[in-house]
């Protein structure tokens, strides 16, 4: 896996991280959670394109 996509990753597990705190603390917004898949499918996206 190349750096760039290791990077992606790092940051799409520290932004579930992130958002699951929010949510506990403050309550749900669909708007982040919205965000977050977004966020990993590029993730998916990204590492698929590397290892074809």
């Amino acid at each position: 896996m190349p750096g760039t996509t290791k990077v992606m990753v790092v940051l799409t597990v520290v932004a579930l991280v992130m958002i699951t705190a929010y949510t506990v603390a403050l309550g749900s917004s669909g708007w982040l959670w919205f965000g977050w898949v977004v966020l990993g499918l590029a993730t998916v996206g990204m590492a698929a394109s590397r290892s074809a």
